[in-house]
């Protein structure tokens, strides 16, 4: 009796050890389910993925860091224009994820979105590239010839722009994936790789910084100082070498299979169009009742009741012909609410898009203006400066997992430290205090311009060091630590399952919408500013803009941010509580 009592113990043993060494809800790469833990997923793969990130990054930025550049040299385009051009350029490769994402978690899955996108990108590069190379499109005289109406030739701007969004188009299919894909990688139902999954998204970010900072001490030389063919070049190669690299990791992957009740946002659309069907009617208390009682589902059942309409079947015709359209069930009403109750918290953070947009644009026109030279013969270029925000991530990011986090999980007893929404806002504070240096300092090369009588000659240097500006770099930088990537794991972890690459999407699309308005903002700004025929807040000559002035606008407007989320994060119901 003893012996067979200590065989059902080891049997049971051995049962629960198998479940824990499986993981449930993802296939390997033939398919089969269910996936053994040892052999898939986690960092191992995560690490394959990162890589991709590191060398993509390394391609987009080579590409949008220096863009302003070379739409005002090149191109010869003002520096009013070409800012529009860099933002309405910025917020369409931050919009297209949207359709990507659809792509992906609707129909093609994020391996082979990412496979497609890859494919785009290096086409997009390489057009790029002969745009700038080919000498039927770059006349050598192009760049002392201001004055020709042909140059550039028109097919140049032509066929720039086309491999330009064609970049974008793909970028947008390639980012939101590749980051869902890698956060996929780690089991939410284990602990352990649930705390894996949170530093996952701290890592993401620090490689994410390294291919940028290598983009800009690299490839910002190149173009400035060799040419910009090879400066397009060698992005094009790199993505060819990302393609590779994620190639290798194939067999690792976790992959999640295609739900069985259909597309995710099928469902949710589905929602909102039986409760605007439904405007009238008003659901059985029973049918309330029952909802509120699936705390599993949500802690915020009482929100958003409008939508608990979709509970009831859509009323038949008047000629008495019957609808084909279901009443939803309360976990598919529970997946609208949750994409609802993100929408506050997407529109309070497009301020903060809009300070983060200067810092590719203004910022590195601010720079070229001032004295960039570290020892007699050298300068560096003006779009390097964006480096600073690289290395302050890439320093801190260690600093905040491995220390910060530590530290506040003892106090608050999260697994994150402190909330998604309150490391959000700490890097809106951080953002807002930048925008008040960035003023100061602006404030103060204006000055010396005067004092030196530079005013009215726009290519001399003005005798401030560029260094003065590495103080509103660095706190971007430090900002983007907590409110970049709290957004990114904000958005992967508080849509419904299976929404995580649009859940990234709708992150990124914050920073394409913040683009479009701060390309409005300009374009109003610039014609109020100069209407009289004066010089304008962005005059073509910064020595007499007046940049300062738009900082303290956007600090202006990141105070006024603060206190809106503020009230919506406050009142902000988490789909899981150990998700804070």
């Amino acid at each position: 009796m003893a012996e067979f009592a200590e065989a059902s113990t080891s049997n049971v043993s051995m049962l629960l050890l198998k479940e824990t060494e499986t993981v449930e809800g993802v296939v390997d790469y033939k398919g089969r389910r269910p996936v053994n833990r040892s052999d898939t997923g986690g960092w191992r793969s995560a690490a394959f993925i990162i890589g991709v990130e590191i060398v993509e990054r390394f391609a987009y930025f080579g590409i949008s860091s220096n863009l302003i550049t070379y739409l005002t040299g090149p191109l010869r385009q003002s520096t009013a224009t070409a800012a529009e051009n860099v933002n309405a350029w910025s917020g369409a490769a931050s919009m297209l994820p949207l359709f990507g994402a659809f792509i992906a978690d609707a129909f093609l899955g994020r391996y082979r979105t990412i496979l497609f996108a890859s494919l785009l990108y290096i086409l997009g590069l390489g057009l790029l590239t002969l745009s700038a190379v080919l000498p039927s499109l770059n006349p050598p005289n192009c760049q002392d010839n201001n004055n020709n109406s042909s140059c550039p030739p028109e097919l140049q701007i032509i066929i720039f722009f086309c491999s330009l969004y064609l970049v974008a188009f793909a970028q947008g299919g390639h980012k939101p994936c590749v980051q869902a894909f890698g956060a996929d990688q780690f089991d939410e139902t284990d602990p352990k790789e649930c705390k894996s999954r949170s530093s996952f998204f701290n890592w993401w970010y620090c490689a994410f910084n390294v291919g940028s900072l290598a983009a800009l001490t690299i490839l910002n030389y190149i173009q400035d100082n060799m040419n910009w063919g090879l400066g397009f070049g060698i992005p094009c190669v790199s993505m060819v070498l990302a393609l590779l690299v994620f190639l290798l990791g194939t067999k690792t992957y976790r992959y999640h299979f295609k739900d069985e009740r259909g597309s995710p946002l099928m469902r949710i659309t589905r929602v909102f169009f039986l409760a605007a069907k439904n405007w009238r009617m008003i659901p059985p208390a029973s049918i309330v009742e029952e909802e509120a009682g699936e705390t599993h589902l949500s802690h915020g059942a009482h929100q958003y009741k409008f939508l608990d309409k979709a509970l009831i079947a859509a009323p038949d015709n008047p000629d008495g012909q019957k609808k084909d359209l279901k009443a939803c069930s309360i976990s598919e009403v529970e997946e609208a609410k949750a994409v609802l109750r993100l929408a506050p918290i997407w529109a309070t953070c497009l301020v903060f898009a809009i300070v983060v947009a200067q810092s590719w644009t203004f910022f590195i026109k601010q720079g070229a203006t001032m004295d960039r030279s570290i020892w007699p013969g050298f300068q560096i270029p003006a779009a390097s400066l964006q480096s600073f925000i690289g290395l302050s991530i890439i320093l801190f990011v260690p600093i905040y997992d491995r220390v910060i986090v530590p530290i506040c999980r003892t106090h608050t007893r999260k697994p994150s430290g402190i909330t998604m929404l309150q490391r959000i806002g700490t890097g809106m504070v951080l953002s807002m205090i930048s925008m008040v240096v960035a003023a100061i300092v602006e404030k103060e090369r204006l000055k010396i311009a005067m004092d030196s009588g530079l005013v009215d000659i726009p290519k001399a240097t003005v005798p401030m060091s560029v260094w003065w500006l590495v103080p509103q770099f660095i706190l971007f930088g430090v900002a983007d630590v907590f409110t970049m990537v709290g957004l990114q794991e904000f958005f992967y972890g508080q849509v419904p399952n299976g929404l995580q690459s649009v859940g990234l999407s709708l992150y990124l699309s914050i920073f394409g919408v913040g683009s479009f308005l701060s390309s409005f903002l300009i374009s109003v700004i610039e014609k109020v500013t100069s209407g009289s025929g004066g010089d304008g807040w962005f005059s073509n000559n910064l020595n007499r803009a007046h940049l300062d002035y738009f900082y303290w606008l956007l600090a202006g407007l990141s105070a006024v941010e603060l206190i809106v989320y503020w009230y919506f994060a406050r009142g902000y119901v988490y789909k899981r509580e150990r998700t804070m």
